[in-house]
């Protein structure tokens, strides 16, 4: 295909290098600005709307499965195509200047009915009928006590719920992720606003019923995962170089109207990663807190005293015991690939 050989071209070389283990400072999306910019009315295999944290995985992974592709960020830097999308327009010329896809994929956020609905008609109305559509969301809308998977109920008045619905009427797929990690974004760093004492991590204790992370929390990120990282004593995650692999494989085997859970395979638990990581989350709260409050964070003394009231004879604690948890093997089992990342460190 004439995108793909345009990379090829010897002319052209990507000014930085990234693998699905090291995001470098600059963008993948910097290294790729001419052959987008080129690429922008090709017809192309797989075009991203929002090329956000995502894309540092999945571009190099398209670029070495020999998929061509397109992608778009609010503002068009790094030679992305401008693209913002506007609930409240029905007008066709931003999607004019998008490229035909087989597969399109949205990694921002849709939210309540009509949304999903819009931007495919209008993607539609220029470039025909004959694309598939997968939508990015969030584990947090699962609300079943114990063992979720992707069959298990969910909260449907949730807005973005609600907006994965209709996606799914329309033939389109749901990948919903757990939590993200991968380059700059370092679960080490979120103990400290899971848990500053005593009593906040014993709030982790674990309970065969479901935690209440609905309720309005105070935190950094709105995601309905990152309030469960609050009140759940179980951790779930997904690694970046994994999505990519997930998404990837759904474009090669697409499953229509469906709605699938992603995780690593694996069930973290809190106490066990605030022991093993506590003496970093101490060193990296000093900047924040100041030397004084950091060092006020037993996080290796608390956990084992609570082992002691407890009863917790080892860590990690049996997934049986933690509450709400995650399992994402039928996605993973359907599309013959498994997570390759292994345990966060």
């Amino acid at each position: 295909m004439p995108g793909w050989s345009l990379y090829r071209s010897s002319a052209i070389r990507p000014v930085t290098t990234f693998t699905a283990h090291k995001v470098t400072e600059h963008s993948i999306l910097s290294a790729s600005c001419w052959i987008l910019k080129m690429l922008t009315l090709d017809p192309v295999d797989f075009l991203i709307l929002g090329a956000g944290w995502t894309s540092n995985f999945l571009i190099p992974q398209l670029k070495s499965s020999f998929i061509t592709f397109a992608a778009t960020t609010t503002t068009g830097h790094d030679g992305t195509i401008p693209f913002k999308y506007e609930p409240s327009s029905s007008s066709t010329s931003q999607y004019s200047k998008l490229p035909s896809a087989k597969t399109v994929l949205v990694t921002f956020p849709l939210k309540g009915e009509g949304q999903s609905k819009q931007i495919t008609s209008l993607y539609r109305q220029v470039h025909g009928d004959q694309n598939n559509w997968i939508q990015l969301g969030s584990t947090g809308i699962f609300s079943a006590s114990h063992w979720n998977d992707c069959s298990s109920p969910y909260n449907t008045e949730n807005e973005r719920a609600v907006a994965e619905d209709e996606m799914l009427e329309l033939n389109g797929c749901v990948l919903n992720l757990a939590g993200l990690y991968g380059g700059e974004r370092d679960p080490k760093n979120w103990v400290t606003r899971v848990a500053k004492t005593k009593d906040e991590v014993k709030g982790k204790k674990g309970e065969r019923q479901f935690p209440m992370f609905w309720s309005p929390v105070v935190v950094a990120d709105s995601r309905p995962e990152a309030a469960q990282l609050l009140t759940n004593p179980a951790l779930h995650l997904i690694h970046g170089a994994d999505v990519a692999r997930a998404i990837i494989a759904v474009h090669n085997s697409f499953t229509h109207s469906k709605r699938w859970l992603l995780t690593d395979l694996r069930v973290y638990d809190w106490w066990d990663l605030i022991q093993d990581w506590g003496a970093k989350a101490r060193a990296r709260a000093s900047d924040a807190l100041g030397v004084e409050r950091a060092e006020e964070l037993q996080y290796e003394k608390w956990v084992g005293e609570l082992m002691e009231e407890e009863g917790v004879k080892a860590l990690p604690r049996a997934a049986e015991g933690l509450g709400r948890v995650l399992d994402s093997r039928a996605f993973w089992a359907k599309m013959g690939t498994w997570p390759r990342e292994g345990r966060v460190g």
